[in-house]
């Protein structure tokens, strides 16, 4: 596989048979997701061949619904082609409803025709499997009716999870599942995919789900383009990739330690005439040492994560008046007040669907309210961090976002900035459309660096990350002395935050924090 110039694979063999469930793990960048859709056939590998048995079940990182007007019932129902007759029964009910005479003969025999191939294609029981796995996701009853388009995104990619679930394909092939996802539906998400008896590749940053799921681990190295397979299961890959570190440290320090030995003999022994012939083939047999052992991995490099130093504001930057935001007749937000202090951190909580992205989105001037409006205090200047990354222009590259973020900073300025985010050297010139999910959220971060936003609006920024970025990201919220507003699933992230007030939606009701608010992040929190 390749990504323009950038070797990413080569050489790779594998088997997938059903009850493999893999862990395919590996730093942002490295080609996780771009090895997931060549084997869901979206993308061609540059050499080789993927060859499928069975149906397959692919969720992107960045799924997106294909009609909007479609019910979220009938978008579910569509991966087993129910929708259809579902559509053709009710279509001969509302006939049926009307009819009179001859007509209704007509209609009852038609509503006989459309029902029978309704319990053809499972019927009712299929409504209901459809309904109970939506509700396992967290998507309630009384959405099933609704347009998808009318959902929030964190409810749209639940839809698309559930029907590739729903679908009971052979194979999934799943981009971070539990983005947007709540504990309770973490969990029944992982009860499901450890009874799941298809081939399974996943790839998550929820370490839980990867321990408590996987029975084999796929390491992707962009440093040697190779895929490393483990044929063991989470715990005991990190036990084996531990203790294979040491064995090479110790090898290797054993190699040095006679190789530094055999060339001080050499040096010794090379300026004698008699016997600098042995010297040369001692100092050989040292390097053959050296060669035969392999070097101590370095750690991989980490992006340093730094959030903008506020600039200078009153002491209260931002506040919203009775906000109030509908989307086709069906009201998302009403009623919200809200005054940002100065410093501040503000944790917005409620289930998917409550209007916390439309809130943040409506604070950043993304979108105009109905009702209410926001007022920009004394010096207020706003950062925004999008769940979906819909501030980076697909087309525009790295380089060219940072330098319209930063346009005080020179070119080698804004490279240098890029490479302590891992956009070294041609990376810089990507375009935003070809990276991964936590590479578009390390570009986000890094055009907030220079922004001197005093007010932060960072709607899931822990999602797509690595550990090791995830943990640079958490420490540089704990870090950060501006106002902050957060939308979170993560409890970590929560931690991190050390929210002064909470503000609960759909109810509009704020509060100060309290810890019995956790468990609406982690329900086992007490």
């Amino acid at each position: 596989m390749r990504i323009g110039a950038r070797l990413l694979l080569h050489d790779v063999s594998f088997h997938l048979a059903p009850g493999d469930r893999v862990g395919l793990v590996g730093r942002n960048g490295a080609g996780k997701t771009t090895l997931l859709s060549t084997l869901a056939g979206l993308a061609e590998p540059a050499a080789g061949t993927v060859a499928h048995a069975g149906s397959t079940g692919y969720l992107p990182q960045d799924s997106r619904v294909a009609d909007p007007a479609v019910p979220v019932l009938d978008r579910i129902l569509s991966a087993r082609g129910s929708d259809d007759a579902q559509r053709a029964l009710r279509t001969a009910e509302a006939a049926m409803a009307t009819a009179e005479g001859a007509a209704l003969d007509r209609a009852l025999r038609a509503y006989a025709r459309a029902e029978a191939a309704f319990e053809r294609s499972g019927g009712y029981a299929a409504q209901a499997e459809a309904a109970r796995v939506a509700a396992g996701l967290g998507l309630p009853e009384r959405l099933l009716e609704q347009p998808v388009g009318d959902l929030s995104g964190g409810q749209k990619r639940r839809v698309e999870l559930a029907r590739i679930l729903f679908a009971g394909h052979d194979t999934l092939l799943l981009d971070e599942p539990t983005n947007h996802l709540d504990a309770e539906s973490v969990a029944w998400l992982r009860g499901f995919l450890a009874s799941h008896r298809g081939g399974l590749v996943l790839i998550s940053h929820d370490l839980e789900l990867v321990g408590a799921t996987v029975n084999r681990v796929f390491h992707l190295d962009p440093r040697r383009a190779a895929l490393d397979v483990h044929n063991t299961g989470w715990s005991a890959y990190l036990t084996q990739q531990a203790a294979d570190e040491r064995r090479r440290a110790r090898e290797r320090a054993n190699a040095e330690r006679k190789a530094s030995s055999l060339h001080a003999q050499a040096e010794r022994m090379k300026a004698n005439t008699n016997t600098a012939s042995a010297a040369k083939s001692m100092a050989k047999r040292a390097d053959r040492l050296l060669a035969g052992t392999e070097p101590v991995r370095k750690a991989e490099r980490t992006a340093r994560i730094r959030l903008p130093e506020p600039a200078p504001c009153g002491r209260i930057p931002l506040g919203a008046i009775s906000l109030a935001k509908e989307y086709r007749g069906h009201r998302v937000l009403t009623g919200v007040d809200l005054a940002v202090d100065r410093g501040s951190r503000l944790v917005v909580l409620g289930p998917n669907g409550a209007g916390k992205t439309t809130l943040l989105r409506l604070l950043a001037g993304r979108e105009l309210p109905d009702g209410g409006r926001t007022v920009a205090g004394p010096g207020l200047r706003l950062g925004y961090f999008a769940q979906e990354h819909d501030t980076l222009v697909p087309e525009r590259t790295v380089f060219e976002h940072l330098s319209a973020a930063a346009p005080r900073l020179t070119d080698g300025e804004v490279r240098s900035v890029l490479g302590s985010y891992l956009f070294g050297g041609d990376e810089a010139d990507k375009p935003a459309g070809v990276l991964s999910g936590g590479e578009k959220t390390r570009l986000a971060l890094a055009c907030l660096v220079h922004s001197g936003a005093n007010v932060l609006l960072l709607d899931e920024p822990t999602n797509n990350l690595d550990p090791a970025s995830r943990d640079e990201v958490l420490r540089a919220v704990a870090e950060y002395p501006g106002a902050m507003v957060m939308v979170t699933h993560d409890p970590d992230a929560l931690g991190a935050l050390r929210p002064d007030r909470v503000l609960l939606l759909p109810e509009a009701h704020e509060d100060l924090w309290d810890d019995r608010y956790r468990a609406l992040v982690a329900p086992d929190a007490r």
